[in-house]
């Protein structure tokens, strides 16, 4: 190698350093948006019922966003042990050999399929935060089919979130906004399911075309991934099928299937737990004795800690099952729960941020401060506008119960007065919260969710900014339509 090519290697090494250390981790810029937050609080008079954060409140948030996040994290730790036994079984890995060798070919169907799974828990109970472990188990399949990490994220995130987008029976959505209106505003339900289909299945349509077609280049060309290569060799080192390729797919045991059948099974009864039967009139869960007497609480009345309970259970049975002895299954919990406090530390700080707001009431300052900006607007106008001023609110209140408890009570009767629909004007909140969700850095699911398919934050943001431009401006349209119907 001569002289000039040393050089011209070297200038290459150093402008791609250079641009390594210009992207930030998640945990900095979670903190970065921390400390502006509290920055925002001093600039603004006393009198506007803001409390100027101090300097012990800033450093405590992402403390005691902790706390606040401490069901989610327990659950993630007992995720992460639950993991790693099923893996050590290697009934996963099979399995998914199994699989990816049966759609040879057609490996795009499984995205639409998935994505279109994920998008009904995202309507029906607005499935955000129990997807976390679905990054690591589809990371591997989709690595598995000549894909990326990339592909395995969204297709978790964008699907579940064209769901939430649009929810439509969503009660952490819908149904907070709607009992959060003051007594005497009433809504047509019929109205609001109407719109929510209308914005689910659109963004469903434009999350599915936009992945299929990024995931149809990276299979026909590895090179074309959007990954940066330290991103491809933590996801090779971590999801990559570790055995020779030319290798012949091994078919699965007995005790492989059972394992397989008992992982879904697990899954399964989560997600019947989490939605709340009760609140759709379905009664028959709540009949039944066995899920209340080792939770607590029948299914349909599920939340974090019953789920834990659950996967802390089954992982016990699958060790078991497997033949595994006291030693061996307690080495593997103790690693898989390791693996996972990294994504435990992102989402207790991401929650920091949130914790910030509310005690300083700059939430409800913002909220109120631009409610009588709105008041003076046209239908046409105050759609779109409105869709706008959320998609703000929903970076520093990503909860969409929260943001609906805050927004709905001011937004509601105002709208009633203007002579709006207030409908539509739940709706608004309700897909701005679900497209902010789609990559706001204050939303935990996210950033954990990114941290296990070894995704950089900032690499998600600059690959989904293109569907997401596209996705706020359909559900503008449909929304101001909308209102200038009703």
């Amino acid at each position: 190698m001569d002289r000039a090519d040393k050089e011209t290697r070297k200038a290459a090494s150093r402008k791609k350093n250079k641009k390594r250390s210009l992207t930030l981790s998640a945990f900095t810029i979670i903190l970065i948006l921390t400390f502006v937050l509290a920055l925002v609080t001093l600039v603004l008079p006393k009198g506007s019922g803001v409390e100027h954060a101090t300097l012990s409140g800033t450093l405590l948030a992402p403390i005691l966003g902790f706390v606040d996040a401490i069901d989610i994290c327990l659950f993630i730790l007992i995720l992460g042990a639950f993991l790693k036994v099923v893996t050590k079984t290697k009934a996963l890995e099979t399995g998914i050999e199994v699989l990816i060798k049966k759609l040879k070919g057609r490996e795009l169907i499984l995205i639409a399929i998935l994505m279109f799974i994920f998008s009904i828990g995202g309507t029906t109970y607005g499935m955000l935060e129990e997807t976390v472990g679905f990054y690591a188990i589809l990371s591997v399949a989709m690595v598995a089919a000549g894909m990326d990490t990339l592909v395995a994220s969204s297709v978790v995130l964008l699907g579940a979130g064209s769901g939430v987008l649009g929810s439509t029976i969503n009660p952490f959505a819908v149904g907070a906004a709607i009992d959060a209106l003051p007594e005497g505003i009433k809504v047509n339900q019929a109205h609001i399911i109407g719109i929510g289909v209308a914005l689910w299945l659109t963004t469903y349509l434009i999350s599915t075309i936009f992945v299929t077609a990024y995931a149809k280049k990276v299979i026909k060309k590895k090179g074309s991934t959007f990954l940066s290569l330290q991103e491809q060799k933590d996801m090779e080192e971590t999801y990559a099928p570790k055995d020779d390729k030319t290798r012949e797919i091994p078919k699965l045991t007995g005790m492989q299937k059972v394992t397989l059948w008992l992982f879904l099974l697990t899954f399964v009864v989560m997600i019947i737990g989490f939605i709340p039967w009760g609140s759709f009139g379905i009664t028959i869960f709540e009949k039944g004795k066995f899920f209340s007497t080792i939770t607590g609480l029948p299914l349909g009345e599920w939340y974090f800690q019953e789920s834990t309970l659950w996967f802390l259970i089954m992982t016990i049975v699958i060790g078991v099952v497997n033949g595994m002895s006291e030693h061996e299954f307690v080495d593997t919990f103790v690693d898989g729960a390791d693996d996972m406090v990294g994504v435990i530390l992102v989402i207790a700080i991401a929650r920091g941020a949130s914790v910030l707001m509310t005690q300083t009431h700059l939430d409800t300052y913002i909220i109120s401060s631009a409610a009588n900006g709105l008041s003076n607007l046209s239908k046409g106008a105050f759609a779109p506008l409105n869709y706008i001023l959320h998609v703000g609110l929903s970076v520093l209140v990503p909860s969409s119960s929260g943001l609906a408890s805050l927004s709905t009570p001011i937004m509601g009767p105002l709208a009633q007065k203007l002579g709006y629909s207030v409908e539509v004007t739940i709706m608004e909140m309700v897909a701005a919260n679900g497209l902010v969700n789609l990559f706001t850095p204050t939303c935990g699911a996210i950033m954990g969710g990114l941290e296990l398919a070894k995704v950089q934050y900032t690499t998600w943001l600059k690959w989904v900014a293109k569907v997401i431009v596209v996705i706020a401006i359909v559900n503008m349209v449909i929304l101001t339509l909308a209102m200038m119907s009703l």
